[in-house]
């Protein structure tokens, strides 16, 4: 049916439909672009797309268990991604390179790359288990930021002088001497007066200077290992100029370890097939001493068996020896016991008559010591003519020694031949005296 052919009321009420379509349209497709716009910004959000990323590179022996976006570890946080892998030229003395980038926190915070220093930062490769391998960035302890946020300038002699805060300014290279000695440090030295002036004794026509004062929300100056200074840092330079090295330290792959650990065994698999047969002979040895000791056991059983009877005598034996008087008893005989009294009987008996006899003879003694007391008392030249007839015995018996008819009677043993010894005294005692 034509529109113009439809009465005035259901135009308007068709108009008002069309609008209400066209604003609900409107609305669908406004809040759909939202929420797309929404999408995109959260993933870039979420991938790092507003914040600055440092570019760096490392070489590694393989590429085998890294892949590209891959996260990079520093200090345990994520802190970037693995953004290429290369193979380098067959004439390389490198065999792969691998890229990698390290986002900024926040705007509003420190960069990671800031913990990034030219001394102690190193590239760890750790595997796991499955063979896969991840980035690990270690901590700088010394030197300098690889990378700079703050603007960098090069200053004359004249403007360093004339600086009106010279401790927001910092040199921008190591400056040495004519001797190879490190005079002034990068980043640690102020523009101050006094540093001016030995800058200018060292005839230097320019000062690179950092201001620490100021910030920028990009990367502004890469350090320079061989120059030993900062550059300016351009993101669009030829790949080389625009990432800073670091050197890596690659753990082998969990593949190579296994390898060698198989390795490893099948050199000491000889050994051990060698401690098992070992182990298989003291195995055998211990059966046979304990077959040993089964029938030694046995044996000890009937042994304990044959001994028991023994054992019930010495029972016996030893409840007849705790008797009273049971050991003489046991050794002589119920009959020795009497054999014994009566010996000890006619024992005493003599041992009586025996002190009787001794008694009556020590009297006797006692009876002719006092005789001869008595005497000898009574008689005071006895005991002098007793003296003088042994000396004159004992002279006479001299005498007959020295005689020539009995001195070979008299000879003694073992003598001592003296043939030059004088002739004996052939004279009477008396005369020998005398003479």
């Amino acid at each position: 049916m034509p529109l113009q052919d439809l009465t005035p009321q259901l135009r308007t009420r068709l108009n008002r439909m069309e609008r209400l379509v066209g604003w609900f349209v409107f609305f669908a497709t406004a809040l759909l672009l939202f929420g797309f716009g929404y999408y995109v910004f959260n993933k870039a959000r979420t991938n790092g797309w507003f914040l600055v990323k440092a570019k760096f590179y490392t070489y590694v022996s393989n590429a085998s268990g890294l892949t590209v976006g891959a996260p990079v570890v520093l200090m345990g946080f994520q802190v970037g991604q693995i953004s290429g892998i290369t193979a380098m030229p067959p004439r390389s003395k490198y065999n792969v390179r691998i890229e990698f980038f390290v986002n900024q926190v926040t705007p509003q915070k420190d960069p990671y790359y800031g913990y990034i220093w030219s001394e102690g930062s190193l590239v760890k490769v750790n595997s796991d288990l499955l063979g896969n391998r991840s980035l690990e960035i270690t901590r700088g302890t010394n030197g300098c930021n690889a990378y700079l946020t703050h603007p960098l300038e090069t200053l004359s002699l004249e403007e360093a002088k004339e600086l009106s805060d010279p401790q927001d300014w910092r040199l921008a290279e190591n400056l040495y001497d004519e001797n190879s000695n490190l005079v002034f440090r990068v980043y640690a030295t102020t523009l101050w007066p006094s540093n001016v002036e030995q800058m200018a004794e060292m005839k230097l026509d320019s000062i690179p200077a950092i201001n620490v004062k100021q910030n920028r929300s990009h990367i502004t100056a890469m350090w320079n290992k061989q120059l030993q200074c900062y550059e300016p840092y351009n993101p669009r330079d030829s790949v080389g100029t625009n990432a800073y090295q670091l050197v890596v330290a690659e753990s082998p792959s969990v593949t190579d370890q296994a390898q060698a650990m198989i390795t490893q065994v099948q050199k000491a698999l000889p050994g051990i097939l060698a401690l098992t047969n070992k182990i298989a002979n003291v195995l055998d040895n211990a059966n046979a001493t304990l077959a040993n000791a089964a029938l030694a056991t046995s044996n000890l059983n009937q042994t304990i068996v044959s001994t028991q009877p023994m054992l019930t005598n010495f029972t016996d034996i030893s409840a007849q020896l705790r008797e009273p008087g049971g050991m003489v008893n046991w050794a002589i005989g119920t009959n020795g016991n009497e054999q014994l009294q009566g010996i000890l009987t006619n024992a005493n008996s003599v041992l009586a008559g025996a002190d009787t006899n001794l008694t009556a003879i020590l009297i006797h003694l006692s009876d002719l010591t006092s005789n001869l007391n008595v005497q000898v008392q009574s008689n005071t030249n006895m005991l002098s003519s007793i003296s003088k007839i042994v000396v004159d015995t004992d002279d006479f018996i001299q005498g007959l020694k020295r005689h020539w008819l009995l001195r070979s009677a008299f000879k003694e043993e073992n003598a001592p031949q003296n043939t030059n010894a004088p002739p004996p005294d052939l004279r009477p005692p008396r005369m020998r005296q005398a003479g």
